[in-house]
């Protein structure tokens, strides 16, 4: 039954892979410990498992958790295996305003100047680094880049989001070049699919966001930074240092393919500006 649901918010909802991949594991983690059946949960058995959960996760897990379940019922409900969703009448776990880590521009610049460039592996690193924080992508994106992505000499690339929602992202000269440079001194991938992937690991395969996570933490270590980073840090820097620069709130939105402003919302409260050239022109890392 999960499997069913499983391909449904796959290809039905357009949702991505890692979203189905956490949404199933969270409803057959419910099942598993609870033993109820599908289609005989009340609203106070989900209030009861979130509960005994609760302890050693936090109200963000939580509320993913109960996402999870309401979009299964949802889907039981579509399909005629229930009438009403339990979790209608469970309250959402109230979630304090989450203000992700940040880096200043000097530890960016610290991390930047952490790679060793003398192989191809350390110009793909510096390259990866220079994409997450001057293109504010996501780890997912930056790994599933093609090189057919890539549209240099304009100064953007092309980005697959989540829900394979297509969006065009401003590159800075800096990132661009960093980009160039690593593909001089690319390594040929053995077959055409991984070919097509911007980034390759030394097996000449697509590089795993797992991969990328590892790098990020031994540049930061080896940059003398102390703070818990990852790949996700250099998004919201990104996204931070453009609106202090004064880039507009909806074109940080866009650049970030976030479908509402409220989500780009904790970043600021300040407002201006226009499009690409107004976030190159402020970009930290652009050439003046």
């Amino acid at each position: 039954m999960i499997k069913d649901y499983a391909y449904y918010v796959r290809m039905e909802r357009q949702m991505s892979p890692n979203t189905v991949k956490s949404y199933s594991s969270d409803i057959r983690e419910f099942f598993g410990k609870t033993g109820i059946k599908a289609g005989e949960v009340s609203p106070e058995d989900i209030v009861a498992y979130i509960a005994s959960r609760s302890e050693g996760i936090t109200k963000r897990t939580q509320a993913r958790i109960l996402s999870s379940l309401r979009s299964f019922f949802d889907w039981m409900i579509l399909e005629g295996m229930i009438k009403e969703n339990p979790c209608d009448k469970v309250e959402q776990p109230k979630l304090g305003r989450y203000l992700p880590e940040v880096l200043s521009v000097q530890e960016v610049e610290d991390i930047m100047a952490s790679v060793d460039l003398s192989s191809w592996t350390g110009l793909r690193d510096r390259a990866i680094l220079e994409v997450l924080y001057g293109c504010g992508l996501r780890v997912s994106e930056v790994v599933s880049l093609k090189v057919s992505d890539l549209f240099l000499k304009d100064g953007f690339v092309r980005v697959i989001g989540k829900g394979d929602k297509q969006r065009i992202v401003p590159i800075g000269e800096m990132a661009a070049e960093a980009v160039t440079e690593y593909m001089n001194a690319r390594i040929d991938a053995t077959d055409d699919a991984s070919q097509a992937i911007l980034f390759l690991n030394r097996f000449a395969k697509p590089l795993s966001r797992i991969s990328v996570f590892s790098m990020v933490k031994k540049q930061a270590m080896l940059a003398g930074i102390r703070k818990e980073i990852s790949p996700h840090t250099f998004r919201h820097s990104f996204a931070t240092h453009l609106i202090e620069n004064g880039a507009d709130l909806r074109v940080v939105q866009e650049m970030l393919g976030h479908e509402s402003i409220l989500t780009t919302e904790i970043y600021t409260h300040i407002d201006s500006s226009t499009w690409q050239a107004s976030v190159l022109e402020h970009h930290p890392r652009s050439r003046k």
